[in-house]
């Protein structure tokens, strides 16, 4: 896990030609996509090696964070409740001040991938993510490009990474932000402010997670 300070960011939606601000507390975050290897570890499925787990929805990736902070005494960081998943929340609520894992939000993974740097980018595109122009179609190990200033790979291209926000209640419902481009995806989607959405129970093949925590407060 890589400590991200904290700071502002401002995100943008090309759809709605609306931007924002938010200003972002230090919390860890993984250095690179959970691995299949990992995953396989925590939930005892089979599976393993550096590729990214990936065809996960997101209430597999919500899951997930909650049975990896339970095996590494965590206090889990979500509360899952009889809604449905056609709701607004999805029937989840994250404690806030539980130091388990959990999903970055969109604001957090925005700021962790752009590392101080204030182009669409934080490197040229062949050096730093997979895409469709050099992927060969077909998905790569983590941590085989170069990482950001603050020493987190793969934030752009290789998969897509669910984040906790709702993408626009309003409009779409229960649909979540998706960041970071995937191996298939032209050099237009690799960019840090890019989002795009999905329905939480949706299993797509260039979609994964990246671990985040809360630290806990020192005494």
């Amino acid at each position: 896990m890589i400590d991200v300070p904290g700071g502002p960011v401002t995100l943008n939606d090309r759809r709605t030609r609306s931007s924002w601000t938010v200003e972002v507390a230090p919390h860890l975050l993984a250095a690179h996509p959970l691995t299949q290897a990992d995953h396989a570890r925590t939930t005892g499925t089979e599976g393993g090696g550096r590729l990214p787990a990936h065809s996960l929805s997101w209430w597999d990736a919500v899951h997930y964070c909650n049975a990896l902070s339970l095996r590494e005494g965590f206090a889990p960081a979500y509360h899952l409740h009889d809604a449905g998943d056609d709701v607004p929340g999805g029937g989840i609520t994250w404690d806030r001040d539980a130091d388990g894992y959990r999903l970055p939000t969109e604001a957090e993974w925005e700021h962790a991938c752009r590392a101080g740097t204030t182009g669409p980018r934080y490197g040229p595109l062949d050096d730093i993510a997979w895409h469709r122009d050099n992927s060969e179609e077909r998905i790569h190990e983590v941590a085989t490009r170069r990482p950001n200033p603050w020493g987190l790979y793969d934030m752009l291209g290789n998969i897509w990474e669910w984040c906790w926000d709702l993408y626009d209640p309003e409009v779409y419902g229960s649909y979540r932000v998706l960041k970071g481009g995937g191996w298939y995806d032209p050099h237009w989607s690799c960019r840090t402010s890019v989002r795009r959405r999905s329905h939480p129970t949706l299993r797509i093949e260039d979609v994964g997670l990246r671990l985040a925590r809360t630290p806990r407060p020192q005494p």
